[in-house]
């Protein structure tokens, strides 16, 4: 079985937007998010964003919009000596009870099944209890990073007696941990 790295997308890789990343004009990348990208392209795991993308089932944006989000992120982070294998999305609002919107783990079962990946020895690195909720659900690793929201969600994942995650200042230093710890420079 193969092994992934897991990423949030809004507050990992780009700007979190209250309103939501709407276009392509509202995307911002994070600083220092490519150097990160890159160190995990040199990687044997499989990277793979997964992220909740609400605004779709609101009526904000459309899926093909969401999906040129996406091309351009891709391309972007390619011209930067990164890549990413796959993007997994969640169209769904919170009250429409699906079960792949985080922090239930549908997003991470189906990309295991697709990819053989052993969740057990892979890793999620979100800005969210409902990330982290999300990777613990499936016996991921889960890393939060205080980027995007992850200050403001901290408080709320120690309030909640969760254990087996841990905590990153940003990308940059969550991959750092990730390599140093499986032993790959």
């Amino acid at each position: 079985m193969r092994r992934a790295i897991f990423l949030d997308r809004d507050g990992v890789i780009n700007e979190n937007r209250a309103d939501y990343v709407k276009s392509w004009e509202e995307y911002r990348f994070l600083p220092g998010v490519f150097s990160p990208l890159k160190r995990l392209a040199q990687s044997p795991f499989i990277i793979i964003v997964i992220t909740n993308q609400s605004a779709i089932n609101r009526g904000l944006v459309t899926r093909s919009e969401v999906e040129e989000i996406h091309r351009r992120m891709l391309e972007e982070i390619r011209a930067h000596g990164g890549r990413v294998d796959a993007i997994f999305y969640c169209p769904h609002r919170p009250d429409e009870n699906c079960d792949c919107r985080k922090p239930k783990p549908g997003l991470l079962l189906q990309a295991a099944e697709r990819f053989d990946i052993d969740l057990s020895r892979s890793y999620l690195i979100g800005d969210a209890l409902s990330d982290i909720v999300a990777g613990l659900a499936v016996g991921c690793y889960p890393i939060l990073v205080l980027t995007g929201r992850g200050r403001e969600q901290l408080p709320l994942l120690q309030a909640g007696a969760y254990n087996g995650y841990h905590v990153a200042p940003d990308l940059q230093r969550a991959v750092e941990w990730i390599l140093a710890r499986e032993g790959i420079d």
